[in-house]
């Protein structure tokens, strides 16, 4: 087997799941366009195109097809694709002259384009089910934390608290939109490609279109508003939406990441023995499933950039770019599979620091809520005061070795308008989360049948 990352027996299911691999090899393809095949003299067959007996004897032998692999390979380096080789085998094994009747009026693009849809709702099932999984995960740490007190960073400096439940829950409403976005785009992608040698049915004379729909039928797809031959957008929509699902998927790792840092450790990933460890140094537990995610965002949003490359196609047939999806397709779901697969891993088991997380709160020695601060002092000195005041006992507070709360006990415009009681509430983070843990809760609650 190659060592490239999506095939690599090394590096195991790091970079794609086996069952979302299995769906993208050659015997699969393979099944896929003989499917199509036999779909196509069934539904041929019940219009009266072409004898009953035909279509019964192409099914029979697609079932009991036994392929010549090294001559379907041979043959398809000297034609250049390989349904022409592939129809030769499948018109061999059907018994009394009627494999003339397989891929009656079809071309080459119609059967690999059809096969390549069928492929695709069976990859779109499988990333369904892992962004599923993702999503009841990000809820149950949304739901579990939603008044779990942390820094909000922002420019990679603490900003104000927040809750960890409001970011897990912003992390799922990125996962669910998403969730939205597969259901809207799959009418849209599975429909059947058939249409003849240059788009336009012609040698069915008159009955391409009934043909077209019953082949729909067979294969439980949609029917095309018109020819897509050279109007890739579909599969374009599909690449963009794995891209999409990445992305969102490295942000949570980086996010994960950077709050496993030594200093910081305000979550893990699941502990299991050996994973993350360092050939060197004993003490290492490195974000290795984040580490796949921020990567799979990075290989998928290339075969997006490819597949919108290939979009740009010449006439009725491309001379090339057809081929560009051959590869960036398959690669782009083998690798999303790889990215859901670690996220379910980080995010299954993930491991929440609450005192971690209250101890970065008071790395800042209470700056974090110098807006709480503000904000409660500004409806008696006026906002503007209120706003140079309160800078001004930051400044002291950065440079003179003593805490904001000490600062701020210690300035005679504070302490005439606040009484000490005041003054702890407002320098306690927890009472500045705003409406993080609401926010949390309507998005739950929204969720919910």
């Amino acid at each position: 087997m190659p060592s490239l990352v999506i095939r690599s027996g090394l590096f195991g299911e790091m970079f794609g799941r086996e069952e979302m691999r299995a769906l993208f090899d050659d015997e699969a393809l393979v099944a896929r366009y003989l499917e199509v095949e036999a779909a196509l003299a069934r539904a041929q067959a019940e219009l009266g195109l072409i004898p009953a007996a035909a279509a019964d004897a192409i099914t029979a032998a697609v079932r009991a097809m036994e392929l010549d692999w090294p001559r379907l390979r041979e043959r398809t380096e000297i034609v250049g694709y390989p349904i022409l080789p592939l129809v030769e085998q499948l018109a061999e094994r059907v018994p009394d002259g009627l494999g003339q009747y397989a891929h009656w009026g079809a071309t080459t693009q119609d059967i690999m384009d059809t096969a390549d849809v069928l492929q695709v709702r069976d990859a779109l099932d499988l990333v369904a089910r892992d962004l599923d999984a993702v999503a009841a995960a990000l809820a149950r740490l949304a739901e579990t934390h939603a008044r779990t007190p942390m820094p909000g960073r922002t420019h990679l400096q603490h900003a104000l608290p927040i809750s960890f439940g409001y970011k897990a829950a912003c992390w799922l409403g990125g996962i669910d939109r998403h969730r939205r976005r597969l259901g809207e785009l799959r009418p849209r992608v599975e429909v059947v490609s058939f249409s003849g040698a240059a788009g336009t049915l012609a040698s069915l004379g008159g009955n391409g279109l009934v043909t077209q729909a019953g082949l729909a039928r067979e294969l439980s797809l949609g029917v095309p508003d018109i020819t897509w031959h050279t109007a890739r957008d579909g599969f374009a929509e599909v690449t963009g939406f794995l891209a999409l699902v990445c992305a969102t998927l490295g942000k949570i790792g980086y996010d994960i990441s950077l709050m496993m840092q030594t200093e910081i450790g305000e979550v893990l990933e699941p502990f299991v023995p050996g994973r993350g460890a360092s050939s060197t140094m004993p003490q290492k537990r490195n974000p290795i499933a984040s580490e796949m995610m921020v990567a799979a965002a990075k290989i998928v949003r290339e075969q997006h950039s490819a597949m919108l490359d290939a979009m740009v196609q010449d006439h009725e047939r491309a001379t090339g770019q057809w081929h560009v999806e051959w590869q960036a397709m398959p690669t782009a779901f083998v690798v999303a599979s790889g990215g859901l697969r670690a996220a379910r891993e980080a995010l299954e088991g993930l491991e929440v620091r609450p005192e971690a997380m209250r101890r970065s709160l008071a790395a800042s020695d209470g700056l974090i809520v110098a807006e709480a601060v503000m904000m409660g002092l500004a409806p008696v000195l006026g906002r503007q005061h209120a706003h140079e005041v309160v800078y001004r006992c930051c400044r002291e507070a950065l440079s003179g070795g003593r805490s904001f709360r000490e600062v701020l006990g210690s300035e005679p415009s504070i302490t005439r308008v606040l009484d000490a009681a005041a003054l702890d509430r407002l320098v306690d983070p927890v009472n500045y989360l705003g409406e993080a843990p609401e926010m949390v809760r309507r998005l739950l609650a929204a969720r919910r049948p």
